[in-house]
């Protein structure tokens, strides 16, 4: 498909691009927008090809963006130029990066995991912040996790906040979404340890013996994890605090656990 120019707010192509801004529109259309030169490069070398490329007509001339171009035309998607105050209202950012993507979701079914393809997994329990989805994908992606699995009423994934605080990472790490009574029978249908950071019962986090493949599970952001998901898993553990707060963010908590594990496990 050609490149066509879209000049006016209330084009059709505009409305569709800014709906998708919002949950119900997402999952009804089943596609989310990523913005940014980097992430879309990101998308195209994991083997995501945007089905439309939205670029501005504002923006620097790039060799990667060429090759973008050419990837959507190749896959028959549609690319579309437009000023950056159109850009700017698509992606709900005051300073658009000059080029946007739309993707077709991902299967987020847990059928769709292959547990045994990585020795750490990432777990969230009713994680709200679209920010700390997007730093766990991160961490993810650093350790050479397998994915992150959603429980419950977690924030989605496939916002435009989430996927840019991804920076790319939603490209390489699987995600899946399930409720915790299905989570529970499906982890405990085959190998795999169930880990949290807890004070019930729980040992010291550096040197507790791991297995792989290991699930990382935080909770909450000020709830943290229900009594009986802590009670569930197979191994509890605890993280010294040596100041005045009491807990970590959720997302760092995974992290440094994350690390540790990948240290223990000898990755």
């Amino acid at each position: 498909m050609t490149r066509r120019q879209i000049t006016g707010f209330s084009n059709p192509t505009v409305k569709f691009l800014r709906s998708l801004r919002e949950k119900k529109h997402r999952k009804a259309a089943g596609k989310f927008l990523a913005e940014g030169l980097r992430l879309l490069t990101d998308a195209l070398e994991c083997g995501h090809v945007p089905e439309m490329l939205v670029m501005s007509t504002t923006r620097d001339p790039h060799p990667l963006l060429d090759q973008l171009e050419r990837a959507v035309v190749g896959a028959g998607g549609d690319v579309i130029e437009t000023s950056a105050d159109i850009l700017s209202k698509i992606t709900g950012k005051s300073n658009p990066q000059g080029v946007a993507g739309v993707f077709g979701e991902f299967d987020t079914s847990l059928a769709s995991l292959d547990r045994n393809s990585a020795q750490i997994w990432l777990v969230a329990q009713e994680l709200r912040d679209p920010g700390n989805l997007g730093t766990m994908l991160r961490t993810g992606d650093a350790v050479g996790a397998g994915g992150l699995i959603l429980i419950d009423d977690c924030a989605d994934p496939f916002s435009v906040e989430a996927v840019r605080a991804s920076m790319g990472a939603i490209f390489t790490q699987h995600v899946a979404r399930a409720t915790w009574d299905e989570f529970l029978p499906w982890l405990r249908s085959g190998s795999g340890q169930l880990v949290a950071a807890s004070l019930r019962d729980a040992v010291p986090y550096r040197g507790a013996p791991y297995t792989a493949p290991c699930f990382i599970m935080v909770g909450n952001e000020s709830q943290g994890l229900p009594e009986d998901y802590e009670a569930a898993c197979d191994l509890r553990v605890t993280m010294p605090m040596r100041g005045r707060a009491d807990s970590l963010n959720a997302a760092v908590a995974g992290a440094v656990l994350a690390y540790e594990v990948l240290d223990s496990l000898g990755s």
